[in-house]
């Protein structure tokens, strides 16, 4: 089981969005589809979904949260992998600018023969890069975060507290600004990967004075916990916003939304949903006890 999960908040969109990115990239599809009834937003839509192996989760529960840029799928297409690499990431592009709006050109940067940033239709940002095959080899998919601030920092602070947390976990590359990149400040981050429950992600800092959005709701990580002590270690070290708490949701220091949730999630929900749901949605951290007692009345 991957251990952190991408959760995407949409509208009314979440089945037919999965459904559109499971038709453009290669070896996806959806893996399930229900219906939690009853939450404060209605009846709500769940749909998992793998994009070339990764695990995803998307919701409809109205217009709460909106995507924005600080939060991106990098898609690495990479020839050494995928001999069809160079044609595959025109077309995918070609596909998501059907009513999205370009952030970076599809074009020859510095660091890549071919890159480009976007938003798709549905508000969802992505980043396509033709990887170098010479270079260290990186999974098809990763989650990037763009840390904007008003000092344009913050970025090493968060990923090292993160990689303390979760084992298998280790920095990977990075850059700093140089001086002259104003409004970005020297010495902040430029680039980084780095790796969390053997999972690898990318982050950044950026200036408020050039980005005017920041983390929100729209985008959260689950992390699937084996057990409550594992449950209540993510819980206790992540847990920033007191009035964020809801339903195993929570809000870092840094604003980023997580989830924490048990792996078998969906066996206590399923059992008994008319009891399990109401107990369910009074919890803030989930306690897996309680649920396991409302599923055996």
């Amino acid at each position: 089981m991957q251990k952190i999960v991408p959760h995407l908040w949409f509208d009314k969109e979440a089945v037919e969005a999965a459904e559109f990115y499971t038709k453009i990239f290669p070896d996806s599809k959806i893996t399930m589809k229900s219906i939690i009834k009853d939450t404060p937003s209605g009846d709500c839509d769940i749909v998992g979904f793998e994009i070339m192996g990764y695990q995803f989760m998307s919701i409809s529960a109205g217009p709460l949260f909106k995507f924005n840029p600080s939060i991106s799928m990098m898609i690495n297409f990479d020839p050494s992998q995928d001999k069809d690499a160079a044609t595959r990431i025109d077309q995918v592009w070609e596909q998501l600018s059907e009513g999205g709006t370009p952030l970076m050109p599809l074009d020859k940067y510095d660091f890549s023969e071919r890159y480009g940033w976007i938003q798709d239709k549905y508000g969802l940002s992505w980043q396509l890069i033709l990887t170098n095959p010479e270079g260290e080899k990186r999974p098809p998919v990763m989650l990037a975060m763009l840390f904007v601030t008003d000092t344009c920092e913050g970025t090493e602070e968060a990923t090292d507290f993160y990689i303390s947390l979760f084992q298998n976990s280790k920095r990977g590359q990075l850059a700093r600004y140089p001086a002259g990149m104003e409004p970005n400040k020297e010495g902040s981050i430029m680039f980084t990967d780095f790796k969390l429950a053997d999972q690898w992600f990318v982050a950044m800092d950026a200036s408020s004075q050039m980005h005017k959005f920041k983390f929100n709701e729209a985008i959260s990580f689950m992390v699937n916990c084996k057990d409550q002590q594992e449950i209540d270690h993510f819980w206790n070290a992540l847990s920033a916003v007191p009035e964020s708490e809801q339903c195993g949701w929570l809000k870092d220091k840094y604003g980023l939304s997580w989830q924490i949730i048990p792996e078998k999630m969906n066996e206590l929900m399923g059992k008994n949903p008319e009891k399990t749901t109401p107990v369910m949605l009074q919890q803030k951290k989930i306690i897996i006890a309680d649920l396991e007692k409302a599923g055996n009345e």
